[in-house]
């Protein structure tokens, strides 16, 4: 019996070394084949779904170290955009100056009459400007996460643009919200004047008054400022909501959601941008007259007449009734 026990002993220690041996060494079936490349870090990336870290916070979406989009969203930031906005801003510029030296100044045809009219009120002014101040922070505080590096680092070092980058950055996120609000009250305030109509399509026709010499008839708004508007009420919506979800990381989405925000944030703003530069330019040097409109809120008569003439018959009609609805005041006996 005892022998028995020891053969069966000796049987299993056999048969679990063959076990580990056939385990470890390679199997018999597996080809190898010795002129196949090797495998690239990019298929790699691709073949795996993503590499996570342990983290403290409850949210573990923000666990994530690496992942294939990241290398793609990198690109497009570094390279993608920067062309995006080069070509967009430069190639406004260029058109703007070549449209000035050609063009120049779109000036009062019929000269300034003396008279006055109330364009926008104290509030539509306070509005425009602290919105439009705003933006103009947020442009350049923008522009330097995608331009100050190649561009400004080099001009004036590591340090003084590092100070420089942090306080663009405080900037540029505080100021967001009066911008935001700024958006909202515009929209509300001026959604009424800005819905397009049939007098837009023959102010279009007709140059709108820039090309040529032609007026054509406008309300308050013409086709030109309808478009700026829908512009900043849709551009300023998508730049604040997805500023937002970058402002407040994975409260929303995770980081392929916040890399498509940031994508969707930085091609709108420098398209924005682009624009704005064209507004700017008729607000300022561009018409004779246009920058009072916001400046003291009134206009000369004779440059709503040439620019805005359907605007105007309103505004005198309206004071003609409001004349004959208020009562006759008579001497006292």
């Amino acid at each position: 019996m005892a022998c028995f026990t020891r053969f069966i002993r000796l049987a299993v220690g056999a048969g679990a070394l063959l076990l580990l041996f056939f385990a470890a060494s390679p199997s018999i079936a597996q080809q190898v084949n010795p002129t196949a490349s090797s495998v690239k870090e990019q298929q790699l990336l691709q073949e795996m779904n993503r590499i996570h870290g342990r983290v403290s916070i409850p949210d573990q979406r923000s666990g994530v170290l690496e992942q294939p989009a990241g290398r793609e969203w990198r690109h497009f930031r570094d390279v993608t955009l920067r062309w995006i906005g080069g070509i967009a801003i430069l190639g406004m510029l260029a058109v703007l100056i070549i449209f000035y030296l050609s063009r120049g100044m779109v000036r009062l045809e019929s000269g300034r009459s003396g008279l006055t009219i109330v364009r926008f009120t104290s509030f539509e002014r306070f509005v425009h400007w602290m919105t439009a101040t705003c933006f103009i922070v947020l442009a350049i505080s923008g522009l330097n996460i995608t331009f100050g590096r190649p561009l400004l680092l080099p001009l004036i070092g590591h340090e003084a643009f590092s100070e420089w980058s942090q306080w663009a950055k405080y900037a540029h996120n505080y100021l967001s919200f009066p911008f935001a609000i700024g958006v909202v009250l515009l929209f509300l305030m001026w959604i009424a004047g800005n819905i397009p109509n049939k007098v837009d399509v023959d102010w279009v026709k007709r140059g709108g008054g820039i090309v040529g010499h032609d007026h054509p008839p406008a309300d308050r708004f013409n086709a030109g400022q309808k478009a700026i508007y829908w512009i900043v009420v849709i551009g300023g919506g998508l730049v604040a909501a997805t500023g937002y979800e970058l402002m407040f990381p994975f409260y929303l989405s995770g980081i392929e959601g916040m890399q498509l925000a940031q994508m969707v944030h930085a091609t709108v703003a420098v398209l924005f941008v682009a624009v704005m530069l064209a507004h700017i330019y008729i607000g300022t040097i561009g018409m004779e007259g246009a920058f009072e409109a916001m400046g003291s809120g009134t206009v000369d008569v004779n440059w709503a007449k040439e620019h805005h003439s359907r605007w105007l018959e309103e505004e005198n009609a309206r004071a003609e009734a409001d004349a004959r609805s208020r009562p006759a005041v008579t001497a006292a006996e």
